[in-house]
This record gives structure tokens, C-alpha cells and sequence, in this order.
């Protein structure tokens, strides 16, 4: 099969390799579409812990074609999304549904192959129908959309609240779409520039600003003038989280979902201290898949949109060039396959 593959860091190409076989417990997947995401940048630039060589990809939809145990053969021919991690399922952590914190976990796209190929192998536990009216472009995007889906869950969101989100990347977009679909009010949009923000007011984000351009504080008094109920960090960038911390209500939450890039960051206490903030961590998806195909099967998420670039695997150098550039009105890249 064809396959996107990172030799080592800052080195990849496309090669053909063997379809894999899934072992018990696993499926094969033949891969529809796979989107690229900014964090597969990180592990071919070796900033992520990564198994190499490696076929990048986490957010993908595809069709089971094999199972690797006969009580998994329900799933050939099914239309799929999934869970990328890869667990025990035996563990007091995996018992309670936290899978993350199993001392096994590997993830599908870091520590395992991923869906920069035509099949990719997952575990059919993981695994959730993709409803024939949910496209697999769509279906490949519940992953992203799955991380605002948790992050919003972890801060304790709720219909009404005001609601400022840090970044208009794609998960930043992930967290108007999410947001706006349980019924927050008054939702702003923060990039550092335009580039993105038209998307964002297309979305219905109540505001957007661009901080290049002005005084964030000054005109969030004007949209929040008692600070904002749950801010959501989606850049990971140290002035972002500072600005955060200054324009949460007392007594707010702050979500941090953005990649701090492994850099240590200088934070004013006394922003969290004296105002009783509550600042959580809330990476990756937390198994929100099927929560978030639920929310595209009934209409209330459309996010579609966010395939801005159409390409095959022979296009990876142009889609990874892309996500790395992020030209005005681009949001994703995604392989069809």
C-alpha cells in the first residue's frame, strides 16, 4: 500500500509498504480520509515522542475491510471513526474510562502507525459507526472536534455562560462549533490577525478580534464587561495564557487545549490567586468520538468547511507545506483516498 512515512525527523516520503494484518482486538481500516493536523508537523520535527519510522495520522473515517478476531467481524464493511488509543482495557484507570492514564497507552499516528496510507490498523473497541448522512471528511474531523468537545466537558461548561476562545486554528474553530452548540452566549474569537477570524463570524462567533490591532483587554470589557465565564486557551503560546488569566471573571475557568511545545512559561499568580481562578489542563480527546458524530448526525455541528485542501498522498509535501504556512482562508488539509 502507499504510504506517507517519517524515517526519522525532518526526513519523509512516500513509500509503498505492506498492508499490515490486525492482530486480536484490532481492525483494518481502509482509509477515506485522513486530515492533517498541525501536532503530526510536531512529530516530523521530532519536537513529539514518536516511534520511527512512523506513518503520521490521527484523525481519519475509513471503512472496516478485515478483523483480527472473529467476534470483531460485526465491524467488516461498516462505515467507521474511532478512538486512537491503545490500551489495556484491564487497569483500574481503563475500568473507570480513562484511558490516557493506562500505564500502556500508546497513541494511533505517534506510537503507532497512523492513517497517512490507504488501510491503517485500530482497535475495534475504540471504534464508532459513521452514520451514512455524516460524510468521511466530516467523520475524519470528530477527532479535532472530539478535543473541544472534552475541553468544554472538562471546564465545566454550561448553556448560557459567556465564552472567550484563544486561537482560530482549527481547534479554536473546533471550539465555536462546540460551543455554540451547547448554548453558550456572547462567544469571541482571539487571533493574533485576520486571517481566520472571517471564518470564525461566518461560524456565528458573536465577536472576533484581532489582537495585532488593538487593547484585548480594553475591548473585552466592552463585550464582557465582568469578565468572561470560561476562557479557552487553543494556542499554547505564554502571552495568549497570560491574557487569559487577566480577562476570566472572578472566580472563571481557564481551559488550556493548547501544545505548549514543551516551553517553560512565566504566569502572574496572583491573576489565579486573588480572582479564584480554576485552570485546568484539558489535552487531546478523551473518547468524545461519539458524542461529536452524534452532534453532525443531527445537524447541530457542521464543520465540513474546515477542508479547505482536497489532496491524494502523492500531494503530502503540498499539504504538509500547507499546515505549516496556514495561508489566510486555510483550515485543513485532508487526504482522500
Amino acid at each position: 500500500m502507499k504510504a506517507v512515512v517519517i524515517k526519522e525527523p525532518g526526513k519523509v516520503s512516500l513509500q509503498q509498504v505492506e498492508i499490515p494484518k490486525p492482530q486480536p482486538g484490532f481492525v483494518l481500516v481502509k482509509v477515506k480520509a485522513a486530515a492533517i493536523c498541525a501536532t503530526d508537523l510536531e512529530v516530523l520535527d521530532g519536537n513529539i515522542s514518536a516511534n520511527y519510522p512512523l506513518i503520521p495520522g490521527h484523525e481519519w473515517s475509513g471503512i472496516v475491510e478485515a478483523a483480527g478476531s472473529f467476534e470483531d467481524q460485526y465491524w467488516i464493511g461498516k462505515r467507521v471513526i474511532g478512538s486512537n488509543d491503545v490500551v489495556c482495557l484491564k487497569c483500574e484507570a481503563c475500568r473507570s474510562g480513562n484511558w490516557r492514564y493506562c500505564k500502556e497507552f500508546e497513541e494511533i499516528g505517534f506510537k503507532r502507525n497512523g492513517a497517512y496510507a490507504e488501510y491503517v490498523v485500530v482497535p475495534s473497541y475504540g471504534l464508532c459507526e459513521l452514520p451514512e448522512k455524516v460524510s468521511f471528511i466530516q467523520g475524519a474531523f470528530c477527532e479535532p472536534l472530539g478535543v473541544a468537545l472534552g475541553t468544554l466537558e472538562k471546564a465545566e461548561a454550561k448553556f448560557g455562560d459567556t465564552c472567550l476562545i484563544m486561537g482560530a486554528g482549527s481547534i479554536g474553530l473546533c471550539m465555536l462549533a462546540a460551543a455554540k452548540a451547547m448554548g453558550m452566549k456572547k462567544i469571541v474569537v482571539c487571533a493574533s490577525t485576520e486571517k481566520r477570524l472571517k471564518i470564525a463570524r461566518e461560524m456565528g462567533a458573536y465577536a472576533t478580534i484581532a489582537t495585532n490591532n488593538c487593547n484585548l483587554q480594553e475591548e473585552m470589557k466592552k463585550i464582557h464587561p465582568g469578565g468572561t465565564d470560561v476562557i479557552i486557551d487553543a494556542t499554547g503560546i505564554e502571552s495568549c495564557i497570560q491574557q487569559c488569566l487577566k480577562l476570566a471573571r472572578k472566580g472563571g475557568t481557564v481551559a488550556l487545549a493548547g501544545y505548549g511545545r514543551g516551553k517553560i512559561m512565566n504566569i502572574r499568580m496572583d491573576d489565579i490567586h486573588i480572582n479564584n481562578l480554576r485552570v485546568i489542563g484539558a489535552g487531546n480527546n478523551w473518547n468524545q468520538h461519539k458524542k461529536a458524530v452524534n452532534l453532525m448526525e443531527d445537524g447541530l455541528v457542521n464543520i465540513e468547511h474546515f477542508a479547505t485542501n482536497l489532496l491524494s498522498l502523492e500531494e503530502y509535501e503540498k499539504g504538509l507545506e500547507l499546515a505549516r504556512k496556514r495561508p489566510e482562508g486555510f483550515v485543513k488539509a485532508v487526504f482522500l483516498l
